[in-house]
C-alpha cells in the first residue's frame, strides 16, 4: 500500500450495536455520523454525542440505570483503570463509578485505525533508532504508533512486540486488530505491572522491536532504558507537549538522559561565564529521537536528542526540523530556530520575561502561602488558581507527583504542563520559578550585569560622580541596587522599558525626579 494514500476504518456498526436500540437510529440518521468523536452517557442526564464540531444530545430522555447497564453487558470487562471494550475493535468505553463502585456514566469513544499515518516519519522509523512520540491529547499519538507497529512488523519484517496496557493500540479481546499488522501484543493485566511487563517482552519474547503507550512512571522509564540498553529499538508516546516538558519532568527526564546538578569550581565557572551551580545531562538519552506531534500532518523533529538537551542546558535555542504534508503528499521540511522567551527584544514592545502564555498556576501540595510570597518578592506577572482546567500550569512537589494522584493524572491527560519540586520549601519555589519564568535562563546575563555593577562601584569610589549601567530588567536591576547598597553607594533606575536602567553614585545624590521607582 502507498503510504501517501492514507484511509480510515473505525467499525463503527460495532459501537453502535452496543449502545440502547433508541440512541441508534438518531446517530445512523446523522449525515456527520462517521466523524463522529465519542458518546457521553452519565445517570440522569441526556445523552450526547460529540462531534469535532461541537456536541448534540441523541434524545429528550435522561439516562437511566438500564441504559448503562445495556451498555455492560455488551463490550468486554473493565480493567483497574475503568477502561474496556468491543472485541476486536480500538473502541473504548470508560466508566464512572460512586463510591460504592456502581456505574453511574460512561464515555464510548471511538476508536479509528487510520492507515498512512507516518508518512511524515517513516524515514525515522526505518532508520532503526529509537524514538518517542509527545503531543498533547487527541493529536494522534496512539494511532501513530499502532501505524508504526503495522509497518515495522510487515513492511521490514521484523519482529515487533507491543505492550498494550489498556488495549489502546491493538483493541479489546485476546485477537488483536488488524490494523497492527503481524505485530504481537503483549496485554497488560493493570496499568500498575507495565513496567514489569516491558521487560517481560524482551526477556521472553526475542522482539527487534517494542512498542510502548504512555510511559508515565520512573519505573516505566527505567524499564525502557534497560531495553534500550539490550539493543532493542524502542517507538514510545509519553506525557508532555515537547521537549521542554520531559527535562523539566524528574520523574520521565530519564528518557532523555537524565538531569543532574553539578557544581563548578570558580577557575571553571570563570572559563565558562556561567554560575558555579549548573544542570548538565547525566547519562545518554533512551531515546535517539524524539517527535513532537502538533497536528496529523505536521510535526517537530529533534533528530539528535543527546545534542539538542545539552544545547537547552547551556541555554542555547534549539533548532528542530519541522515537517508537515503538501498537499500533493510529498514531506516539507525545514529547521526553526525556537528562540528562549526569556531573551530580551530591542523592541520598545517587548514582552515581561516569562514563558509565553503562562498567567495563571495551580498549586497541588505547595504550601500557598510560600508560593504567593515568592511570586510577589520575584514581581512575576500570574496569579494562583483554585483548579487545574483554570491554569496554564500544574507546581506539585515529587512527593506528590509520585503517588500519581488523579488531579495530576487528569491535568497531564488535559495536556497542562506540570513542573515538579523536590521540595516545598521557599528556596525550591524561588529557584524553581526563576527557572520557569526565565529569570535563570538569562544566567551569564545575570553575572555580566553584577561584574558591571561591580565595576561601576569601584568607578565611583576611584573618584567618578556617577556610572550608568546596561538597561536590564527588574529582577537584575535589583540584584545591581543590592550591589551597590553592600558598598554603601547610591543607586537609583532612570528610564522606561526597555531602556530601563541603573545609575550608581556617590552616597547623597538624588535620583531623577522623572523616575523616582527604585527598580
Amino acid at each position: 500500500m502507498n503510504l501517501t494514500d492514507k484511509h480510515i476504518t473505525d467499525d463503527l456498526g460495532a459501537l453502535l450495536q452496543a449502545l440502547p436500540p433508541h440512541l441508534q437510529e438518531p446517530l445512523r440518521l446523522r449525515s456527520d455520523a462517521k466523524d463522529l468523536l465519542e458518546v457521553v452517557m452519565d445517570l440522569g442526564r441526556k445523552p450526547e454525542a460529540r462531534f469535532p464540531t461541537g456536541e448534540a444530545y441523541l434524545c429528550e430522555a435522561e439516562v437511566s440505570e438500564d441504559d448503562l447497564g445495556y451498555i455492560a453487558q455488551r463490550i468486554g470487562s473493565f480493567g483497574d483503570d475503568n477502561r474496556a471494550g468491543i472485541e476486536r475493535t480500538l473502541h473504548r468505553i470508560s466508566a464512572l463509578r460512586n463510591r460504592k463502585g456502581k456505574i453511574i456514566g460512561l464515555t464510548c469513544r471511538v476508536g479509528r485505525a487510520v492507515y498512512g499515518t507516518i508518512t511524515i516519519i517513516e524515514d525515522l522509523v526505518r532508520s532503526g533508532k529509537s524514538i518517542l512520540l509527545l503531543g498533547r491529547p487527541g493529536v494522534g499519538k496512539t494511532t501513530m504508533l499502532r501505524e508504526v507497529a503495522r509497518v515495522l512488523a510487515d513492511d521490514m519484517r521484523k519482529r515487533v512486540v507491543i505492550v498494550d496496557t489498556s488495549n489502546e493500540i491493538a483493541g479489546d479481546g485476546d485477537i488483536p486488530h488488524p490494523a497492527i499488522g503481524r505485530a504481537r501484543r503483549l496485554q497488560v493485566p493493570t496499568p500498575a505491572f507495565q513496567h514489569a511487563v516491558m521487560i517481560e517482552a524482551v526477556e521472553n519474547h526475542m522482539p527487534q522491536v517494542i512498542i510502548i503507550d504512555e510511559i508515565g512512571t520512573e519505573l516505566e522509564a527505567t524499564a525502557a532504558r534497560t531495553i534500550g540498553e539490550r539493543g532493542v529499538q524502542l517507538v514510545a508516546t509519553a506525557h508532555g507537549n515537547n521537549l521542554d516538558n520531559l527535562i523539566l519532568n524528574p520523574t520521565l527526564s530519564d528518557l532523555i538522559g537524565g538531569i543532574q546538578s553539578v557544581t563548578l569550581g570558580d577557575d571553571e565557572a570563570r572559563r565558562r561565564g556561567t554560575q558555579k551551580s549548573i544542570l548538565e545531562r547525566k547519562a545518554p538519552p533512551t531515546f535517539d529521537i524524539v517527535v513532537e506531534i502538533q497536528s496529523w500532518d505536521k510535526v517537530a523533529v529533534h533528530p539528535d536528542v543527546a545534542a539538542t538537551v545539552d544545547s537547552t542546558l547551556r541555554r542555547r535555542p534549539a533548532a528542530p526540523e519541522e515537517r508537515w504534508l503538501e498537499e500533493d503528499g510529498t514531506v516539507a521540511k525545514k529547521t526553526v530556530v525556537r528562540v528562549d522567551p526569556s531573551t530580551p527584544s530591542p523592541s520598545p514592545e517587548r514582552k515581561p520575561k516569562a514563558l509565553v502564555g503562562v498567567s495563571r498556576i495551580y498549586s497541588f501540595g505547595v504550601n500557598r502561602g510560600r508560593l504567593e510570597s515568592v511570586i510577589k518578592k520575584l514581581k512575576l506577572p500570574v496569579s494562583l488558581v483554585d483548579g487545574f482546567r483554570d491554569a496554564d500550569v500544574v507546581i506539585t512537589t515529587k512527593t506528590y507527583y509520585r503517588k500519581r494522584p488523579q488531579a495530576l493524572r487528569a491535568a497531564e491527560a488535559e495536556g497542562v504542563p506540570i513542573f515538579v519540586l523536590r521540595r516545598s520549601s521557599v528556596t525550591q519555589i524561588e529557584q524553581y520559578l526563576m527557572s520557569v519564568f526565565g529569570l535563570e535562563k538569562q544566567g551569564d546575563g545575570i553575572n555580566a550585569a553584577i561584574r558591571e555593577a561591580e565595576d561601576a562601584v569601584r568607578m565611583v569610589e576611584t573618584g567618578e560622580e556617577s556610572v550608568a549601567l546596561s538597561p536590564q530588567s527588574s529582577f537584575i536591576r535589583r540584584l545591581q541596587h543590592q550591589t551597590a547598597e553592600r558598598s554603601n553607594l547610591s543607586s537609583y533606575s532612570v528610564g522606561t522599558d526597555p531602556w530601563r536602567h541603573v545609575n550608581i553614585a556617590r552616597p547623597g545624590s538624588v535620583p531623577s525626579r522623572r523616575n523616582p521607582a527604585p527598580y
